[in-house]
């Protein structure tokens, strides 16, 4: 986070949920509140491990995320390391942290949230497998495939 980003909440989706890896690895006692929340005009698409969200017709289903203001540089700096995001519109960033309104309890709350960059996304829509829903806990998980034995 640059000084001139605001510390906004985070809208999480995915691996960040609480319950999930990565919140008890990066948010788990950390946060000052988590809440049901609704991201609109964003499609969920499925990922090797980890959903990633696009810009769309849809709505996804997640969790807002406050931090704490002394936490919220460091936090952010982390989990924009895991996101593989570098920086605005940066060529090699799998995910964009953007700026984005998530409904909470009725009200709209400027949040951050981690899309996927315009190239990957183009991917998913032109052959992605999209998350019916948009909730990645009710995905259906599709089963790993045998591992043929030995000869």
């Amino acid at each position: 986070m640059t000084p001139a980003e605001p510390p906004l909440p985070l809208f999480v989706y995915g691996t960040l949920r609480p319950g999930e890896r990565y919140h008890r690895r990066f948010l788990r006692g950390r946060t000052l509140a988590e809440r049901p929340a609704l991201l609109t005009g964003a499609l969920l698409y499925d990922g090797p491990g980890y959903p990633y969200a696009i810009p769309g017709d849809g709505t996804i289903t997640g969790t807002l995320i406050e931090l704490g203001p002394a936490a919220h540089p460091e936090l952010l700096a982390a989990l924009d390391e895991l996101e593989e995001y570098v920086g605005p519109g940066h060529p090699r960033n799998l995910y964009d942290r953007l700026v984005r309104e998530a409904l909470v309890d009725g009200h709209l709350i400027r949040c951050w949230v981690y899309l996927a960059a315009p190239r990957l996304a183009r991917e998913l829509l032109a052959g992605g497998t999209p998350i019916p829903g948009g909730d990645w806990l009710t995905r259906t998980v599709r089963p790993t495939p045998p591992v043929p034995p030995m000869p």
